[in-house]
């Protein structure tokens, strides 16, 4: 009842960008609670310490949870703001975004695994072994980043089609020539991120661990500050 008024005076604009989300949507309520289920899945443990070594335990796995939890923050912000913007509800919305979420859900898992295990490296504290056998035997290395790349992949180049999905419904949704060239910059924005993990998937394989696939994603910085400079000057031009 609160965001409609708001949403016709123009609160919560971004960057011009009129926010036709009103109401608190259902597949938005429901994605909401699928994040934070996925958030409950990466708590670092259900048990109270029992004793100050388990608590120093415990704790040790708090920098993997810190890295995963920025991740899914991240996702989630991406996702609301998506929908802050189009409020789109129909058939083919549903149904990426019900996509989505379960990939999302799927790979918290091999996300938490793979953090926890980088960071514990990083800090010292993994043993190659555990009371199952070992943490990873010959060439698992390479399927866990081919699996997390593979995840990677296929969020980015969901919320990428969401965006050419609303670029496709421009006239329905009465976008302005702005808020067609941000929606385009979220398409390509969001490419980049999907090919950059596309491109860890082919590095894995083709090198066989010779060269770090996870090195890959340091190209993210770069490629989105050209992309960023490169959309915000034609941006600027637009408005002109």
């Amino acid at each position: 009842m609160i965001r409609e008024p708001m949403a016709e005076k123009g609160v919560g604009r971004r960057n011009a960008f009129r926010w036709r989300g009103g109401e608190v949507l259902r597949i938005e309520g429901f994605s909401d609670a699928v994040f934070a289920f996925a958030l409950t899945l990466l708590v670092v443990s259900l048990e109270v310490p029992k004793s100050f070594n388990e608590l120093l335990l415990t704790m040790k796995g708090f920098a993997a949870f810190a890295v995963c939890f920025a991740l899914l923050t991240y996702l989630w912000y991406e996702h609301y703001l998506f929908f802050r913007r189009y409020g789109l509800d129909d058939p083919l919305t549903v149904i990426l975004n019900s996509i989505l979420l379960f990939v999302v859900l799927f790979y918290i898992y091999p996300l938490k695994f793979l953090f926890t295990l980088v960071v514990s490296q990083l800090l010292g504290i993994v043993p190659q072994h555990n009371v199952s056998g070992p943490i990873l035997l010959a060439g698992q290395s390479e399927m866990l980043m081919a699996i997390y790349g593979a995840g990677y992949l296929a969020v980015f180049l969901l919320f990428s089609l969401l965006y050419y999905h609303a670029l496709r419904k421009k006239e329905d949704l009465g976008l302005s020539k702005i808020e067609i060239y941000d929606t385009k910059s979220g398409i390509s924005g969001h490419l980049i991120h999907a090919s950059v993990g596309a491109m860890s998937i082919i590095f894995t394989f083709v090198f066989h661990g010779d060269w770090p696939s996870w090195a890959v994603y340091f190209l993210l910085g770069p490629l989105l500050t050209v992309h960023g400079a490169m959309r915000g000057k034609g941006r600027r031009s637009l408005e002109e």
